[in-house]
């Protein structure tokens, strides 16, 4: 027979449970940079096998993904990288970025941002790929048309090369021929074929010697790096004044009407996986949701350049939540007193029992990610499992209707404060699977919400959605989901079922500590334990990534539609 354990939150355990994208981008070069950003190569230009090698101490594979260090100019194979960039994100020979190995991080993490690239360099790119498609398929092709394949090259692949939005119209063809015909014999070659047309391609057909012109960004002010190797976020100056955000400090700079000199996110330091290292926390009947500008909304350069809107609320349509690059533990959806570690994928208890929960949330499918306990001191606990963005913080996880839960203590399972027994304990040493499986219905709405409709709030300088919590409305609309469950594996092996027929909703990895305990996450897609997936036909929470972005656009997309004619400055009460 279970034991039924009640649960209250004591102190013992036994109780309780910028774009950087300039549009005259200098990010290419290796030397020297035509008029229009390519690659220009000189007679003294060091020999390609001059440059250093890898982590793995192998040698240069044009065929994958490469990045160059901005500090050691190391080339280090995509395959090496474990920072996650998400499936089709990034291309071979994209110049427009900024990388830093982890032998020259402080933090012993890589670093990495993608610029704006121009048309110029998104050319050269198309080009450079295309010309090693065919060296890979034995063919020598070296020139390719404008219409018929760089083009569309462009086009296929525009969020890999770029953080420029899309292109809604084709006037960006024009573009890319002016691009072209400008550095013909500097940077481009050119001939007219009878059948194909305009045909171009590279001037230097070595494509080792693509690369990022790292002294010139240097010299140019966009590549900063910090002392212990992150980027810092640089933004050109321009003449136009920025208006004033609401909320900013009086002190400094003003320029015209009292607006801030430069733009509110210039010279603003950001950690190497991108969130504010000073942030609001969720607590106290509120949840702050990171907000950038969402380029896509109506009127979005008109309130950028009028002065009328100075120390007035933003309308929140202008913004769009900022959706993170990578599964990590939240710095903002956690209890104070937890310590996360540089990397975000370590967190360390103090006290009682307090909670942190993961970036991204899985709504429907197959899910699993992997926990390691480090440190395990004696009379420390932890509760680890999937939880609800309305569990309590301040209580372990499974003290609410929000979490489901499995201790480390005499291997208990949990869920609204009652604990049956499930299985053996674990402890230090040990790796827990954690696995949910949510059955897909029809009926649902599984588009993540937008925001636009709630307040912007400023903080140090970032822009915040500020939700009101709706526990007593969500408690109220609780319904089961049937044929869902929870399993857990303790090194690669299943303890069974933990919970059946759990209540339908979003669920994120989420970890309760009780005292010192120390454990790690492994969100994918290297996982210690990975027959798991394959037996259960389960998906790395990596892998939402790229579920959660097209998910979020998406729905930012249908807002919009929705609400065209109805978002105008005008009808803004001021």
């Amino acid at each position: 027979m279970e034991d039924c354990i009640m649960d209250t939150n004591s102190n013992t355990e036994a109780n309780s449970d910028l774009n950087f994208g300039m549009e005259d981008d200098k990010s290419q070069l290796p030397e020297q940079r035509s008029s229009a950003g390519g690659i220009l190569c000189s007679e003294s230009r060091e020999t390609p096998n001059a440059a250093g090698v890898c982590y793995c101490g192998k040698e240069r594979n044009l065929n994958i993904i490469e990045l160059l260090c901005a500090t050691c100019s190391r080339w280090i194979h995509e395959t090496c990288i474990t920072h996650q960039f998400g499936k089709g994100r990034i291309l071979p020979f994209i110049t427009n970025y900024i990388f830093v190995c982890k032998n020259c991080s402080g933090a012993g993490q890589e670093s990495f941002r993608k610029n704006q690239a121009t048309i110029s360099q998104m050319c050269q790119c198309a080009i450079a790929n295309m010309q090693q498609a065919a060296q890979r398929e034995g063919n020598h092709q070296i020139q390719f048309s404008k219409d018929k394949e760089i083009i569309p090259y462009i086009e296929q692949y525009w969020e890999a090369m770029t953080t420029m939005p899309r292109r809604l119209t084709q006037s960006w063809y024009s573009t890319v021929h002016r691009s072209l015909v400008k550095d013909v014999n500097t940077l481009f070659t050119y001939e007219e074929h009878v059948e194909h047309g305009a045909m171009y391609g590279l001037v230097h057909q070595d494509l080792r010697l693509i690369k990022p012109n790292y002294e010139i960004m240097t010299k140019s002010g966009a590549l900063r790096l910090s002392d212990d190797g992150y980027i810092q976020a640089t933004l050109a100056k321009n003449n136009r004044q920025k208006r004033k955000f609401p909320g900013t400090d009086s002190g400094g700079p003003t320029g015209k009407k009292g607006r801030p000199s430069s733009d509110i996110a210039a010279n603003v330091k950001l950690p190497a996986h991108g969130y504010p290292l000073e942030h609001p926390f969720n607590k106290d009947g509120y949840r702050y949701i990171l907000a950038e500008p969402d380029p896509h909304a109506p009127f979005r350069q008109e309130f950028d350049e009028s002065s009328d809107w100075a120390g007035k609320p933003i309308p929140g349509w202008l913004y769009r939540t900022l959706v993170p690059q990578v599964v990590l533990l939240a710095l903002h959806d956690r209890a104070p007193q937890l310590r996360i570690s540089e990397d975000r994928l370590a967190v360390t208890g103090e006290r009682g029992y307090s909670q942190v929960r993961a970036t991204h949330s899985v709504n429907r499918g197959r899910w699993y990610y992997e926990i390691t306990i480090e440190e395990m001191p004696e009379g420390a606990a932890t509760r680890i499992g999937w939880g609800r963005e309305y569990g309590n913080l301040q209580a372990p996880l499974g003290y609410d209707k929000f979490g489901y839960s499995w201790r480390s203590r005499k291997g208990t399972r949990f869920t609204e404060s009652q604990g049956k027994h499930y299985s053996a304990s674990y402890g230090e040493g040990d790796t827990l699977g954690l696995l949910i499986e949510l059955p897909e219905l029809h009926s649902m709405d599984y588009l993540p919400n937008t925001f636009k409709d709630r307040p912007l709030v400023k903080f140090k300088s970032h822009l915040y959605y500020e939700d009101k919590d709706k526990i007593t409305e969500t408690l109220k609309n609780l319904h089961i989901l049937q044929g869902s469950r929870i399993e857990f594996f303790k090194n690669g092996h299943s303890q069974g079922v933990a919970f059946e027929d759990i209540y339908a909703g979003s669920y994120f990895p989420a970890i309760s500590i009780h005292k010192s305990a120390t454990v790690s996450v492994n969100f994918g897609p290297s996982f210690k334990y990975p027959a798991v997936l394959n037996d259960r036909k389960a998906k790395g929470m990596n892998d939402r990534v790229e579920e959660l972005i097209t998910e979020q656009c998406l729905a930012d997309t249908l807002y919009l539609t929705e609400n065209d004619g109805r978002l105008r400055l005008d009808n803004i009460g001021l």
